[in-house]
């Protein structure tokens, strides 16, 4: 999927231990993305975020890939989904967006988050440019961070 030298780049990006992740084949158009892009990247995930926290779901599933929206059917199911694997973002005391990267054509936006127990995670996020919709989340990894909160 990823070579080694690409895995490498990708986890010290996202400031965390070497794991296996599979991130799903969003294919991007070029290598490298605008600074008005990443900040449209930011601010979609942002949204999603604020809509989760506030109990939104039918605003936070909007965020999502169709393909996403499809495989979990409706805003219910999918806020069930998330509250139950994807606690940490719901939780976090602190977040902040680290350099995001394009690796393989996949369009990669590591979040760093950091727990009300000063656990520091990192949500590994991939985004699709949808023709119509602009930037969409197509899928998140939660992994652990080699950083250690203060």
């Amino acid at each position: 999927m990823f070579s080694a030298a690409r895995r490498r780049l990708l986890f010290a990006a996202a400031g965390t231990t070497l794991i296996a992740v599979a991130v799903p084949r969003a294919r991007a158009a070029n290598t490298q993305l605008a600074k008005t892009e990443w900040q449209a990247i930011k601010k979609v995930i942002s949204q999603q975020l604020a809509a989760l926290r506030a109990g939104d779901s039918v605003k936070a599933f909007g965020y999502a890939t169709p393909g996403i929206q499809a495989q979990f059917g409706d805003a219910s199911n999918f806020m069930t989904m998330v509250r139950n694997a994807y606690s940490p973002l719901l939780d976090a005391r602190y977040d902040e967006f680290l350099e995001g990267a394009v690796i393989d054509g996949v369009i990669v936006q590591p979040l760093r988050l950091i727990g009300r127990d000063n656990t520091v995670l990192v949500a590994i996020y991939t985004m699709e440019r949808q023709k119509r919709s602009g930037w969409r989340i197509s899928g998140c990894v939660i992994a652990p961070s080699t950083v250690q909160a203060a």
